[in-house]
C-alpha cells in the first residue's frame, strides 16, 4: 500500500477484485458473498446471508450468475428500505452508481437520465438499467463482484469522477445511511455547476487540512478562495454526557492553518473541508 493510498483511506479497496471462476469451491463462493454484501450494503452486509439464502442457493446451484445475484440484492425490499425509502431521489441514484458501478455520477446528464427512467418506468427498470449497461458488462461481466473502480483510471472516466467518489466513499465497510448529510445528495451542487469536489479522506487519523497541504495546496498569501469547514465541537469537561454539535465555518484559504489549530486546541474535530 502506498503512502498516498494510506492517507486517502483507500488502500483496502484498491484492486479489490473478487471473481467466481470456473471450478470454484465453497470458500471461493463465500468470498463472493462477503464481498457482494459489504460492497452493496456496507458494514451491515456481513449479517445478511440468512436474508438472501434463496439467492445464495441459486448462485451455488448455477441457476444464476454473480451479476444476477448482485441485481437480486439491489432489487430486494431490503435494498429499498435501506437506500430508496430513506433518501432523496438524487441521493439514491448516487448510491446506485457507487454500489452497482463502483463509481460516482460524472455529470447532470447521468443524474437526469436515471430520474427520468424511474419516473417513466419505475424502480425495477431503474435498477436493471445499471446491470444491462455496456459499462457494467465491460467492467464486471457475469462473474466479478462490483468494486470501487473510480479510484483508478478507467476507460471513459472523467477526471471529476475521482473527486466525486470521495464524497460518496467514507471508508471501507462504512454505513451510507449514517454519514453527515443525511438523506440529501452529496454531489448535487458540484454536478449542477459542473465543478469538481474537494477530496476529504474518510479516516479521521489524517486531517482534511493536512491532506490538502500534502497535495501541495499550502495556503498562499493573496489566495482568494474560501472553504467551508465542518467541525464537531469538543465535548465539555463535565460529568454529564452531552451530544456534540456540528458547526460550519467559512474560512479564507490563507487562514485555514490558523483556524485548524484553533479548532483542535478547543478539542474540536474537523469533519470536512469543501470549497465554496
Amino acid at each position: 500500500m502506498s503512502l498516498m493510498e494510506s492517507r486517502l483511506g483507500i488502500g483496502e479497496v484498491i484492486d479489490e477484485k473478487v471473481e467466481l471462476r470456473q471450478n470454484w469451491n465453497e470458500d471461493d463462493l463465500q468470498q463472493v458473498f462477503r464481498s457482494a454484501y459489504t460492497h452493496v450494503f456496507g458494514r451491515e452486509g456481513l449479517a445478511l446471508s440468512e436474508a438472501f439464502a434463496s439467492a445464495e442457493a441459486l448462485l451455488r446451484n448455477g441457476k444464476i450468475n454473480v451479476r444476477q445475484f448482485i441485481e437480486a440484492l439491489a432489487q430486494s425490499e431490503y435494498y429499498k428500505e435501506r437506500f430508496f425509502y430513506r433518501n432523496s431521489q438524487v441521493r439514491f441514484i448516487e448510491l446506485n452508481y457507487k454500489h452497482l458501478l463502483g463509481r460516482a455520477p460524472y455529470d447532470q446528464a447521468e443524474i437526469a437520465y436515471h430520474v427520468d427512467l424511474y419516473a417513466s418506468q419505475g424502480y425495477a427498470t431503474e435498477i436493471a438499467s445499471y446491470f444491462e449497461s455496456s459499462e457494467y458488462n465491460n467492467a464486471f461481466g457475469d462473474f466479478i463482484v462490483p468494486y470501487y473502480r473510480g479510484f483508478q483510471s478507467i476507460p471513459g472516466m472523467k477526471q471529476v469522477g475521482f473527486n466525486r467518489l470521495f464524497r460518496l466513499y467514507r471508508g471501507n465497510g462504512s454505513s451510507d445511511n449514517a454519514q453527515g448529510g443525511g438523506k440529501n445528495s452529496r454531489l448535487r451542487q458540484q454536478v449542477a455547476l459542473n465543478l469538481s469536489n474537494a477530496i476529504v479522506p474518510p479516516s479521521s487519523s489524517f486531517s482534511s487540512l493536512e491532506f490538502l497541504t500534502g497535495l501541495g495546496m499550502t495556503p498562499v498569501r493573496g489566495d482568494k478562495r474560501v472553504f467551508m469547514v465542518e467541525v464537531i465541537q469538543g465535548a465539555s469537561k463535565t460529568s454529564v454526557t452531552v451530544r456534540r454539535s456540528r458547526t460550519m465555518y467559512a474560512v479564507p484559504f490563507d487562514q485555514l492553518s490558523t483556524r485548524y489549530q484553533e479548532i483542535h486546541q478547543r478539542g474540536g474535530k474537523i469533519v470536512r473541508i469543501t470549497p465554496v
